[in-house]
């Protein structure tokens, strides 16, 4: 099982100090920045969230790849990956190109969370397109890691996605604990959009943990926030912001609930942008060596 790493490190402060956007003195200072180790972790399910894009994607990783799941109606795609070295299942979901057009378009209204393995008894509610997107395949999903558990009981679970595709993550980890109480599970998502209403954060935060929970925002990536709140709408925690450059673990800042208003929801949205193809070092979609 993965023991999550420290929130902070003992890193000493950068030299260069980014006038804008800066917290000094405040009990998350960005000079404090967060562990190496979790840094790397982010760094290694971009890599896997970027795999996802892949049309053919062999060796996540360079670990087994156990399925690769596509829908064509609604286009959603990703894969089951197995490390038999972390001994970790590995889920993740692609983006989608065109996000823009599936976030704004009809289905930006939302629905009530049902779906395969999801909780029965809430009244949390998604965004219609992102849901539909996980309903056309998380049936699927859920057999191969059924098959998967009854060979490795002891394997931990860390969902990935990018963009559309962390927004599929994250309700297909909801539905992943629902359907698998007893295995350690994380979720990293990067470049993630709004994706529930309040009750939804809140049950992601509670069913999930939000110390398993790796939201990762690019510096002003406009998508995390291009759904607004005044249409229903709210981020579940946790979120990791790297607010400048180069990325480095002193540039990456945890931040407190959902909607930290020192976090990337300071940054008014301007739409799909260059950061919000870049992740951790990780180009997305644009690296085939992550799937060989």
């Amino acid at each position: 099982m993965h023991n999550n790493p420290p929130d902070d490190t003992s890193h000493p402060p950068c030299s260069f100090q980014w006038k804008w956007p800066h917290f000094p003195g405040t009990a998350h200072d960005p000079d404090n920045g967060i562990s190496e180790e979790l840094y790397n972790e982010l760094v290694r399910y971009a890599k896997y969230a970027s795999g996802a894009y892949q049309v053919l994607c062999p060796r996540p990783m360079g670990n087994t790849l156990v399925t690769q799941f596509t829908d064509i109606i609604t286009s959603t795609q990703g894969f089951v990956a197995r490390d038999d070295t972390r001994k970790e299942l590995v889920i993740s979901f692609r983006g989608s190109r065109e996000i823009a057009s599936a976030i704004i378009d009809t289905s930006l209204v939302l629905s009530p969370l049902r779906g395969p393995g999801l909780p029965k008894n809430t009244d949390a509610h998604v965004h219609t397109g992102f849901l539909y997107a996980f309903r056309s395949v998380g049936d699927r999903m859920l057999n191969v890691l059924r098959e998967q558990f009854e060979k490795f009981p002891r394997y931990d679970v860390a969902v990935s996605g990018h963009s559309l595709g962390g927004a599929i993550a994250c309700i297909a980890a909801l539905s992943i604990r629902n359907s698998f109480p007893d295995a350690a599970l994380r979720l990293f998502t990067f470049g993630q959009p709004r994706t529930g209403d309040p009750s939804f954060a809140e049950l992601v935060e509670t069913v999930i943990g939000m110390d398993n929970i790796f939201r990762g925002v690019h510096s002003f990536d406009g998508v995390p926030t291009m759904i607004p709140t005044k249409l229903g709408y709210k981020h579940h925690a946790t979120e990791y912001w790297q607010f400048t450059e180069p990325p480095a673990p002193r540039h990456v800042r945890r931040c407190v609930g959902s909607e930290d208003p020192e976090g990337s929801a300071s940054i008014p949205s301007t739409g799909i942008n260059l950061p919000h193809m870049v992740y951790f070092e990780q180009p997305i979609a644009s690296d085939p060596t992550v799937c060989i």
